[in-house]
């Protein structure tokens, strides 16, 4: 990862701080961007390096999306590796009760923001001599169904198309595109889903979830990172249109 430009969205998220912390460590530099600006300070503050940029903006709007795109090429002279991260859980209701402004967010960001993304990357990718790696954070979800979140649930399964046909045109420039597939990772989205399933009883859904994972247990940002980086890195130069779980048996 030495000296490879990378850029993450949703990089104040807790798998999005896990990747680039890694990353920075391994001697990349990084470009984190999202949609608040004090988390990206507090992002910052916390991972404390010169090879760090922020930006601000906003995934569902693609002239925003040019410009994070821009600003990593003006900073760092092109992009390596790109890490299509940046979603949203939504609401848990069922389908015929689930507010149409919030689907329409999930939609906007899981999907819209994916898509601008690719657009706006190809091309300067397309310059490097050795193409690139693009990585997009799908889910199990994207794999299997689950009621009471069909918003986030198709949006996981579009990305997987997305990806597929991304990495056929990708290929004669020898850009490689994968996504990520995790199960119930430790962190913010999951506290919010837990609660959504059973409002007061979080501890409880967790416990449930757990069970419907061979490993017993949620995975962790840095578990996710680790294949997250082995995708980017040029080690897994011979791999792409892949789906990849990280998701202890779940989809066993």
């Amino acid at each position: 990862m030495k000296n490879k430009r990378v850029v993450i969205t949703g990089g104040s998220g807790a798998i999005g701080m896990a990747l680039a912390k890694a990353l920075l460590e391994k001697g990349a530099s990084v470009l984190i961007t999202d949609l608040k600006e004090e988390t990206l300070k507090a992002a910052s503050k916390e991972l404390a390096s010169d090879k760090l940029y922020i930006f601000k903006a906003d995934v569902r709007k693609e002239d925003e999306v040019a410009k994070y795109v821009q600003y990593a090429v003006d900073k760092m002279g092109g992009i390596d590796i790109f890490y299509n991260n940046a979603g949203v859980e939504g609401k848990v209701a069922p389908l015929e009760d689930y507010p149409l402004d919030v689907f329409d967010q999930v939609v906007d960001v899981n999907i819209k923001g994916v898509f601008y993304g690719l657009r706006n990357v190809f091309p300067i990718m397309k310059k490097n001599k050795n193409g690139g790696s693009i990585i997009i954070t799908s889910s199990v979800a994207g794999l299997m169904g689950t009621p009471n979140v069909l918003p986030y649930v198709t949006s996981k399964h579009a990305v997987i198309g997305m990806m597929k046909s991304a990495a056929l045109e990708g290929a004669p420039y020898k850009i490689r595109v994968n996504t990520v597939n995790p199960s119930p990772v430790d962190n913010r989205m999951m506290r919010s889903l837990e609660e959504g399933f059973a409002p007061g009883a979080g501890a409880e859904a967790k416990k449930g979830f757990e069970q419907s994972i061979p490993l017993q247990r949620y995975a962790t940002n840095e578990e996710v990172a680790k294949l997250m980086l082995f995708l980017g890195s040029d080690d897994s130069s011979f791999i792409t249109g892949t789906v990849n779980p990280v998701d202890g048996g779940m989809t066993a």
